[in-house]
């Protein structure tokens, strides 16, 4: 009603750049729901989407979102 405040939804996804050369771009993208990361690379020839895996092929998954799910 009058007066109330909504709570401000975080995004989805956030994204932090990463240095790159030659035209293209690239970005990492973090899951807010859970914490999984994703490699996005742009380029003016196209680009890609994958999600960013260790060593044993499981998903990488930034703690800092995790935990701030866990909490709430």
């Amino acid at each position: 009603m009058f007066g109330e405040k909504k709570k401000k939804e975080e995004p989805r996804f956030v994204e932090t750049m990463v240095p790159s050369k030659g035209g293209c771009f690239t970005r990492i993208l973090v899951d807010t729901e859970n914490g999984i990361q994703y490699l996005f690379v742009d380029s003016s020839e196209g680009g890609g989407l994958t999600v960013m895996v260790d060593e044993d092929g499981k998903p990488l998954i930034n703690e800092a979102y995790r935990r701030k799910k866990e909490k709430e």
